[in-house]
């Protein structure tokens, strides 16, 4: 007796195949559902995340226009002697007008003071007033009056003493560094001034 084709596959094989297709589509799923929505769990925290860095930005603003503010009605005193009080100070100032704080700077590790104070005055126009007592004598010492300046951050002063910074590179006149060509790696020296 010849067998007959038959499109069936033997038993239990095509049963075990949809089985094992039909749960690895169902994890495909549950872990394409966990990553939405672990990604809409993340865009929500960056839109917190965005939130708090605009009302922080926002308090930055406003605490920087209240430093600028004060820093406007504010002097610098330099030459302080060291035993001023902020007492006396007030009292040195006090023919200005109206004064809001004294603040003489000490050193943080000794707690000695540095030698000058800050002096807030209740009005910007009393800084005009304040600074005709530059050079004026306190306690013995001839006082250095200016109005205060407001630090910017991110602007320094530069990086300290020179000017030209590298090491390679131009030299005076000749291309080479005084004293001839020495070959080699020579560090980031202070370079030279040429100034014609």
């Amino acid at each position: 007796m010849a067998r007959e084709p038959t499109d069936r596959q033997p038993r239990g094989h095509g049963d075990e195949r949809t089985l094992g297709e039909n749960q690895i589509r169902g994890n495909l799923i549950e872990e394409i559902t966990a990553m939405k929505r672990r990604v809409a769990e993340m865009e929500e925290e960056a839109k917190k995340l965005r939130e708090m860095q605009a009302s922080l930005e926002q308090q930055s603003a406003d605490l920087a226009d209240d430093k600028e503010s004060v820093d406007a009605r504010s002097i610098f005193v330099g030459n302080v002697d060291y035993s001023a009080s902020p007492e006396e100070i007030q009292a040195h100032f006090q023919s200005c007008g109206s004064i809001n704080r004294v603040t003489i700077l000490l050193d943080k590790f000794t707690g000695q003071p540095k030698g000058y104070a800050y002096v807030e005055f209740t009005e910007p126009s009393l800084v005009a007033q304040a600074l005709v007592l530059n050079e004026s004598v306190f306690k013995g010492r001839n006082i250095k009056v200016t109005p205060k300046r407001t630090n910017v951050p991110g602007m320094s002063r530069g990086r300290g003493r020179g000017g030209f910074r590298g090491g390679r590179g131009f030299h005076a006149r000749g291309g080479f560094p005084r004293g001839g060509y020495r070959g080699g790696y020579r560090g980031r020296g202070r370079g030279v001034h040429a100034p014609y």
